[in-house]
């Protein structure tokens, strides 16, 4: 596995890989690495011939009072899952490197960038936008993979993909759970015992929304009653926002029709966790 620090030396061996005819795979990640990272290897390793990982604790997506400076961080533990992974690069930029000196350029999509976790954190999808576009730049590549499990991003990477023309293939990959349901995220390090516990609440909500459209229910705003209703009965569950919407525009639904994106926000202590379902009817 190569350790790739600069963008000149990433875009060079991404040229090299161009000219041998290889597809490249993309797996852009904040490290602190855990199986839904790994799920997400495993697919790029299916279908591409090299794969890099990226690991970039990107300063641009977290707002003046988030948790940058206490993300949690192992590269050391990071590069080992890489190496046995069979990964051919590791992408490990400073924030120079992708900011440098200067830097005033940003990426925003409008209309999709605000909603849902938009409106909490301010900011962070410009953010994300833009440090995706960079390696996506940097590292020229064929297929770029995402967990479901983040699903506002994923949109609004795709949605900028179509809208600049980008020669990518962004790929989703399903939510990864722990036994008890608990999607894998790298912030379940931050939570108590207690909290890790009452954090199962978001899967059991989700579970029962899935049970009550099975049983008929159509209309949204009961379906999100009920929803908010189960995680208000934890005691150490607070709601940021729980929404039924449209999966490709994010808007609020009112009919349980078609595809519907169920998804949630809620506070653990100060740790914030994410969870949605897809639903089909």
């Amino acid at each position: 596995m190569k350790v790739i620090k600069t963008v000149s030396t990433m875009k060079a061996l991404a040229r090299e890989w161009r000219r041998e005819g290889k597809r490249v795979g993309l797996v852009p990640t904040m490290g602190y690495l855990h199986e839904g990272h790994l799920s997400l290897v495993r697919e790029s390793r299916g279908r591409a011939d090299v794969s890099v990982v990226s690991i970039f604790v990107n300063p641009t997506q977290f707002g003046p009072n988030e948790d940058f400076k206490k993300y949690p961080r192992d590269l050391g533990k990071d590069s080992a899952y890489l190496r046995e992974a069979g990964i051919d690069g590791l992408f490990y930029p400073e924030a120079s490197e992708i900011y440098p000196p200067g830097y005033r350029t940003y990426v925003d999509i409008e209309g999709l960038q605000d909603r849902l976790c938009g409106r909490s954190r301010p900011g962070h999808f410009r953010g994300v936008a833009t440090v995706v576009l960079k390696l996506f730049d940097i590292v020229g590549p064929d297929f770029a993979f995402f967990g479901a499990k983040d699903a506002q991003q994923v949109l609004i990477i795709k949605r900028m993909a179509a809208d600049l023309n980008l020669d990518v293939e962004v790929v989703t990959c399903p939510i990864v759970r722990e036994p008890d349901g608990l999607a894998l995220s790298s912030r379940n390090a931050y939570l108590s015992p207690g909290e890790r516990k009452a954090a199962r609440v978001l899967s059991t909500s989700l579970r029962w929304a899935e049970k009550a459209v099975g049983a008929g229910e159509r209309d949204a705003e009961r379906l999100v009653a009920g929803i908010r209703s189960i995680l208000e009965a934890e005691p150490l569950a607070r709601i940021d926002y729980a929404e039924a919407v449209d999966p490709e525009t994010l808007e609020p639904v009112a009919e349980i029709h078609g595809e519907v994106l169920v998804a949630l926000a809620v506070f653990f202590g100060a740790t914030r966790l994410i969870d949605n379902l897809r639903l089909n009817v």
